[in-house]
Parts: structure tokens; C-alpha cells; sequence
């Protein structure tokens, strides 16, 4: 008598951590190559890190310039912080060729229903939207290639004072709304110590921030994240390499100047 399908795999699966290991055992899924590169897979382009939390005019959304391959690193000016329409906005982790493209995809997406319906897309459909386009790509994450760990920022005009909304993702797209502030990327867990910190025993709670205090936080973060993880750019004032840092409020997203920056700068103990 045949054993049933659930004891074969059951017995299949011993001595595996997992089922994707177990897959790469059989020679059906990829071996992740080392991180300097590898005989089955090219080293794929990193982009790292982001953070986002709210502030007393909407959101705030930054990420450092870095890009990385292994231990090289590919380019120092790399925008991570995109605009899809007037009110939203992505910060990527990971993959940069996927992430961009998911960014294409929902800027015309929503630009297509805004046109189409004579109305703008809910922010329920929008994070909806996001989170399919990550399951889509869910394939590719499997193989070791084209993982990507957002950050998508929006203001809601119908959602009380101060109306930003603000979710992060997982790679396979659940979603979640975050109730301050969100990291994600190598450099994350710097970053968050520094935003709870702040939140939590700093002068005041980071919604009641106002927009240069916001900035100089946002700074003081990526600074400490670049300080302990090497892919993450930190700040270069005389090479004029500074975060990009984008705001979300009701008037719309505002990008902040450089100048904005180099003013703002965290001032070192000696």
C-alpha cells in the first residue's frame, strides 16, 4: 500500500532546515552564490538602506546613496526614494533593477486609474497594489536574485491629523502599517535603535517634530547606520554626497535641498 503524499514529503524533507534547501539539494532551485560572486549566479546590485517615520507635517522618507555588489561598491549616488503620484512615495531595499521597475508599474498604474475613473485610487488599493507586485516577484527572491523590501509612504487626506499613512513590506508583500516609523535594509537596525530612542526618551515623540527637526534626525540616523554597516553611504559633505530625504505632507511631496542639508548637518562631540 502506497505511503501518503504528505509521510513521502515528511520523509523527503529529513535532514533539511527547509524546503527551499531541500530543492537545492535536488538541484531544482539555484545555490545562492557567496557574496563576491559565484559560478551559478552573478553578484546582483544592492541598494540599501531606508527609514521613514512620521513627523508633524506627514511623512518623512530617506535613504543614503550607496549601491553595493558583494564588497564593491558600484555607485554612490543612487536614489533610492521615489515618487509614484503627488501624495505617495517608495523607498526600496534590496534589488534595484526590480524595485524600479515595481515603481514604473505603479506610477502607471495609479496615473491610469486617476485618468480612467476621474478619481484618485484609495490608499487601501495602492498598498494592495504594492503587495502584489512583491508576490509576483516572489519567484525571483526564491533564487537569491531581485529580493526587494520597501517602504511605501502616502497622505490621506480623509485620515485625521497629520493624514500620513506609512507601511512596510516583507519580501514575499505583507503589509504592514507602521504606527511611528519604519527601517528596513542592512543598516536598519541602527537606524531603529536611533528612532526609538528618539521616540521613546528623546525632548518629544517624533509625530510632533516639526520639518527641520524631522530633517536633522533623519541625518543623525543614517550617519549612525553608516557607522556600523558598510553598505550604507554615510554623509559626505565635501564630496556633495548628501541622503535623499523626501516629505509627504498635504501640499504634496517636497524634496529637501542639499543646501537644506549641509545646514541641517549633525554637529559631532569632539
Amino acid at each position: 500500500m502506497p505511503r501518503p503524499a504528505s509521510e513521502s514529503v515528511a520523509g523527503a524533507m529529513l535532514g533539511f532546515r527547509d524546503f527551499p534547501e531541500l530543492l537545492q539539494a535536488r538541484g531544482l532551485l539555484p545555490v545562492a552564490s557567496p557574496a563576491v560572486g559565484g559560478a551559478n549566479q552573478p553578484t546582483q546590485t544592492q541598494a540599501t538602506t531606508i527609514l521613514a517615520f512620521k513627523f508633524a507635517g506627514g511623512v518623512l522618507v530617506a535613504g543614503d546613496r550607496r549601491a553595493t555588489s558583494g564588497n564593491v561598491m558600484v555607485y554612490d549616488r543612487a536614489d533610492k526614494v521615489i515618487e509614484i503620484d503627488d501624495h505617495s512615495l517608495m523607498a526600496i531595499a534590496g534589488s534595484p533593477a526590480a524595485a524600479w521597475e515595481m515603481a514604473r508599474v505603479l506610477s502607471h498604474s495609479f496615473q491610469f486609474y486617476r485618468r480612467t475613473q476621474l478619481q484618485e485610487m484609495t490608499v487601501s488599493a495602492k498598498v494592495r497594489a504594492l503587495s502584489k507586485l512583491l508576490r509576483d516577484n516572489f519567484g525571483l527572491a526564491m533564487q537569491g536574485v531581485g529580493a526587494v523590501v520597501p517602504i511605501f509612504a502616502t497622505f490621506d487626506a480623509a485620515h485625521p491629523f497629520p493624514g500620513g499613512k506609512l507601511f512596510f513590506y516583507d519580501v514575499m508583500g505583507a503589509q504592514f502599517e507602521a504606527a511611528d516609523y519604519a527601517t528596513t535594509g542592512s543598516g536598519s537596525p541602527a537606524m531603529r535603535g536611533v528612532l526609538y530612542h528618539e521616540n521613546t526618551y528623546g525632548r518629544a515623540p517624533l509625530r510632533s517634530l516639526d520639518r527641520d527637526s524631522a530633517i536633522g534626525l533623519a541625518l543623525r540616523a543614517l550617519d549612525t547606520a553608516a557607522e556600523s554597516d558598510t553598505a550604507t553611504g554615510g554623509l559626505d559633505p565635501r564630496g556633495k554626497i548628501f541622503p535623499v530625504i523626501k516629505l509627504v505632507t498635504g501640499a504634496g511631496v517636497i524634496s529637501v535641498a542639499d543646501s537644506d542639508m549641509t545646514r541641517m548637518l549633525p554637529t559631532r562631540n569632539e
